[in-house]
């Protein structure tokens, strides 16, 4: 259970800083934060593999890049809509 609140924890950071670097803001506030931040560390993974520290079950490094790819790939579309 410590594992699951750490990995939320984790991944609304990761979100948070994704949206920090590109400068775009993603709805949803913290839950949009946390999806964003999951789902970013899932590509990231998938990318990158487990570069870095991991904590909490999330390797930092690709997850913050794969955060970054995801509020990038929005900006894109929010913008057309």
């Amino acid at each position: 259970m410590l594992g699951f609140i750490l990995m939320l924890i984790i991944g609304g950071i990761v979100g948070a800083i994704g949206e920090a670097i590109i400068g775009k803001e993603v709805p949803g506030g913290i839950i949009g934060n946390i999806i964003l931040g999951l789902i970013g560390s899932a590509l990231g993974g998938y990318l990158l593999g487990d570069l870095g520290p991991s904590l909490g079950g999330i390797a930092i490094i690709p997850a913050i890049i794969g955060a970054i790819i995801l509020v990038f790939l929005y900006s894109l579309i929010a913008k057309k809509a």
